[in-house]
């Protein structure tokens, strides 16, 4: 057995589908992020500037955040054409996001379109995210179906690599 969302991209995915899962941030992923993308606002390393802002600590990047599609989008195949992001509260350093991401619409030549909801772990909506792409056809299908048949090597959340994803999927529904 696979991973719920790759196994949902093998078999058809269908408008209204939801796909919930949650993710803790940690104080070295934003670190790290800031690293990678060269975005070092103070926001994100110095007390003294979220004070001023008025924040009660440092923040992680929104965009690290708001990244959690990215797990939904490589677990399906979705070939991303367009984002838009909405931040409307900080996420601190331990927050637990849980994301929520609902097709809402599918055209016949794959094209699609979903909505993301990023919650923090007091039920606050911190985030808010609207995704165009491409979903796999048919061919592209049967490609993920062989890759899951060979162990999903290269996918470090298939159940080999990550065997509590699938609990964690089904109790978030």
């Amino acid at each position: 057995m696979t991973n719920v969302m790759r196994q949902k991209a093998i078999t058809g995915l269908k408008q209204g589908e939801t796909f919930v899962y949650k993710r803790t941030f940690t104080r070295e992923e934003t670190l790290d992020f800031g690293d990678l993308t060269r975005d070092y606002n103070p926001v994100h390393y110095d007390g003294r500037w979220t004070g001023e802002k008025g924040f009660k600590g440092l923040i992680c990047h929104g965009l690290l955040v708001g990244s959690m599609i990215c797990e939904f989008g490589g677990q399906v195949g979705w070939l991303a054409s367009g984002m838009n992001f909405k931040f409307i509260r900080p996420v601190y350093f331990q927050d637990t996001i849980q994301c929520r991401v609902t097709i809402t619409k599918i055209s016949n030549e794959g094209r699609a379109e979903a909505e993301a909801v990023f919650t923090n772990q007091d039920g606050q909506e911190v985030g808010k995210a609207h995704m165009t792409g491409r979903l796999p056809m048919e061919k592209e299908k049967q490609v993920l179906a062989a890759m899951v048949t060979e162990g999903d090597p290269t996918n470090k959340l298939s159940d080999a690599a990550y065997p509590l994803m699938q609990d964690r999927l089904m109790q978030d529904r």
